[in-house]
């Protein structure tokens, strides 16, 4: 079989695309998965951004649309009205996705502050649209010593706040300076196996649930504000 075009470590044998027909999905929208991802350091050589760029690569190859957010650039929460472009850029994103990567490294066993940031800037409403409600999630850190999974543990935390649907499997890659080559590659490993293993988990549950996450996440209590809401206009109280 033929290599996978920009990913030398992935036998051709055992690649499999999802199939939406398989998944009850292929009545769904047309367009290929929507991901956007987020990694949590601005070192030059930042270990989070090779692995979100290594896992870009196989989410594409895949048949998903990626973009990764720079987080280079954006302001501290509530540091500037949230009309800033940076900030416009990250929410306009999270609204295209259908699903979300969060990619941290590990400092004082928490995610950092850079990866917090943008999270913290993504609103729990906006108007009327969520855009993180009902998204699908895949979690990944980088560690610089031994295995540890403070990261994603709390970032599954977080996609629960964020109303997010986080898929079962996460990556965690110890002693990452030795996991990447020069050029910021990845080596074949079982970490990077893992990591393709997340990556189609992500692909095959986005393309379950888009088109189905607004009556999945459809609540009762919603549906009660939103006639208490109406009421309320008729008598012109808001």
């Amino acid at each position: 079989m033929d290599p996978i075009p920009n990913l030398p470590n992935i036998d051709p044998a055992r690649w499999e695309l999802p199939d939406p027909a398989r998944l009850g999905a292929d009545a769904g929208p047309d367009h290929p998965p929507r991901i956007l991802m987020l990694y949590g350091s601005l070192r030059e050589r930042s270990y989070s951004r090779f692995l979100t760029q290594e896992a870009a690569r196989i989410l594409e190859a895949l048949g998903a649309e990626v973009r990764i957010f720079d987080p280079a650039g954006l302001p501290v929460v509530d540091s500037v009205p949230d009309s800033h472009p940076k900030v416009a850029e990250l929410r306009a994103l999270c609204l295209w996705s259908e699903g979300q990567v969060w990619c941290s490294p590990e400092r004082h066993g928490a995610p950092t502050a850079v990866m917090k940031n943008q999270i913290d800037w993504i609103p729990l409403e906006q108007g009327a649209i969520r855009p993180s409600q009902g998204r699908t999630l895949a979690l990944m850190q980088v560690c610089g010593g031994s295995q540890s999974f403070n990261v994603v543990n709390s970032l599954r935390l977080l996609g629960r706040w964020m109303r997010m649907f986080t898929i079962p499997n996460q990556s965690s890659v110890p002693m990452a300076y030795q996991e990447f080559d020069e050029a910021g590659r990845m080596r074949r490993s079982a970490y990077y196996e893992r990591v393709v293993d997340v990556m189609e988990e992500l692909v095959k549950f986005t393309l379950l649930l888009r088109g189905r996450s607004d009556y999945l996440t459809d609540r009762y209590s919603e549906r009660s504000e939103r006639v208490r809401r109406g009421i309320d206009r008729q008598l012109g109280k808001i």
